[in-house]
């Protein structure tokens, strides 16, 4: 079981109704972990509580709104603390025909969203300087190279790994050291968000994909790239020249 100095350690998971957010969230429970959850929908938070004993607390949360961080705060309070803060939460398209709205809807999500929380989270751990906090945000690989079948997904997905590497070097600026970054960033998982028709080469378990992530975590790593063949599919491709990159034709569908 992980513990602090207070007893069992808790988490808070952001995006904990499907997908990774929800296999991290039985294991951390499995490991004794004690779990707040969070989502836009209430009965499918209510549902996970009644099957993890250990998720003592839910909250509904749409990161897209301003009340968003008070509704986190209301959350924190109900675990009585916080000790690891997990941002499973995102959308993302395939877009080649430039559809506006989705592209609006992602940056709202992914970049916006995504800075309200963390942001919020960041000054919380720095507030509580008497405890490790470990901040952990699920970006991708697509934000290594942009993807135009995919623009605002890829390009928003880089923006959360470079916010990250700030926040990180913000934190040797400051001095701050209890405060641990972790960037995760999978390649294609078989979760509802692939559910749009496309062809993902590659896919990974969603059960795998987490078992992966929250050994990642327990070794605070700072970049968690799942998994090896992704690892290695991003060496390459970083290997890459932007004039020969722009002209190949990426696409899943």
């Amino acid at each position: 079981m992980e513990k602090n100095n207070k007893g069992p350690k808790r988490a808070i998971i952001i995006g904990a109704t499907s997908g990774i957010g929800l296999e991290v969230t039985k294991i951390l429970t499995e490991q004794g972990w004690i779990v707040g959850i969070a989502g836009r929908r209430q009965e499918l938070l209510q549902q996970i509580q009644s099957k993890n004993l250990n998720v003592i607390a839910t909250q509904c949360i749409d990161i897209t709104k301003d009340n968003a961080t008070k509704e986190l705060e209301t959350l924190i309070g109900k675990l009585g603390g916080m000790d690891l803060y997990f941002h499973s939460s995102g959308i993302g398209y395939q877009n080649p025909s430039l559809d506006t709205e989705k592209e609006l809807a992602t940056v709202q999500t992914n970049a916006l969203g995504f800075t309200r929380m963390i942001d919020f989270v960041f000054k919380y751990f720095v507030e509580h300087t008497e405890q490790k906090g470990h901040i952990a945000v699920i970006s991708s690989i697509a934000g290594t190279k942009g993807l135009g079948a995919a623009p605002a997904y890829s390009s928003t997905k880089r923006y959360i790994n470079h916010y990250l590497e700030c926040l990180t070097q913000l934190c040797t600026i400051r001095g701050i050291k209890n405060i641990v970054i972790s960037d995760i960033r999978p390649g294609f998982v078989r979760t509802p968000l692939l559910a749009d028709g496309g062809k993902y080469p590659m896919q990974l378990d969603v059960k795998d994909v987490a078992k992966q992530i929250v050994k990642g975590l327990e070794s605070k790593k700072a970049i968690i790239t799942v998994d090896w063949k992704y690892r290695l599919l991003v060496f390459f491709w970083k290997l890459i020249p932007r004039w020969i990159w722009v002209r190949m034709k990426i696409a899943s569908k």
